[in-house]
């Protein structure tokens, strides 16, 4: 039977979240505690992939039990009771037996974090940016990116990708907590696309691009058009949503 684990973590000390020959792994962490607490070896699927030293809010993950949890948040206990101190779970809930973490999401929200002053405290949760940025225009230009289209100036180059249309349904600036914040939300997301668009938005903040040639870098499909990808400590992934009808009803 299947189960749907959600998680957060920190990237900062992981080569992201998938298994690497010779590097630490969010996968890898996880399987082997879920290896250890089911006495058996335990794979896990994630939502998708998060690159070296970006961060998750809320991860999705599935794994297979042969028996079923009585105690779901028990269980959540003793896992969070192994695993290292940034990665928790919060939850654990059983799923049809064919059930995707990645395949089944529907949409994905990131958030970008930058902060406009020196902070010892946000130096590994926020991009430190001490300059001037026109957030209006940043959000003139973000407003651009919504629909369905064509990423691939957004893109990582070779990435293997069947297509590079998204549907953009969310894609905006705000002011929280003293850090400029920008929300992105899709059906799906290209490799590297958030940190690419993060860069390229932040060149139309400090007048380096116009609206109008944020709109071209677009329209282009050349990732050589766009801005350099904003750095990965910065960035989290923040929601997964699924359907109603992947999750089995509790009696």
């Amino acid at each position: 039977m299947r189960y749907f684990l959600e998680l957060s973590y920190s990237g900062k000390a992981y080569n992201g979240w998938q298994i690497q020959n010779n590097a630490p792994s969010v996968q890898q962490t996880l399987q082997e505690a879920l290896s250890t607490i089911l006495r058996v070896p335990t794979g896990v699927v994630g939502a998708g992939r998060t690159d070296t030293g970006v961060h998750a809010a809320r991860y999705v993950a599935h794994f297979d039990a042969e028996c079923p949890l009585e105690e779901p948040q028990r269980f959540c206990y003793h896992l969070n009771a192994i695993l290292p101190w940034d990665i928790a779970v919060q939850d654990v809930r059983r799923v049809r037996d064919d059930a995707h973490a990645r395949f089944d999401a529907v949409e994905r929200e990131y958030k970008y974090y930058v902060s406009p002053r020196k902070d010892p405290f946000r130096r590994d949760v926020a991009y430190q940016l001490i300059m001037p940025l026109d957030l209006d225009r940043m959000n003139e230009a973000a407003e651009t990116l919504l629909g369905r289209q064509d990423f691939t100036s957004f893109s990582k180059l070779h990435s293997g990708n069947k297509t590079n249309i998204c549907r953009v349904t969310r894609a905006q600036w705000r002011e929280q907590d003293g850090c400029y914040v920008f929300t992105v939300a899709a059906d799906r997301f290209l490799r590297n696309m958030v940190r690419a668009i993060v860069g390229t938005l932040l060149d139309v903040g400090r007048g380096k691009l116009s609206v109008e040639g944020f709109r071209a870098v677009i329209d282009g499909r050349d990732r050589a058009l766009a801005g350099t990808s904003a750095p990965p400590q910065g960035l989290f992934l923040t929601r997964v949503d699924y359907p109603d009808d992947v999750y089995v009803k509790q009696h």
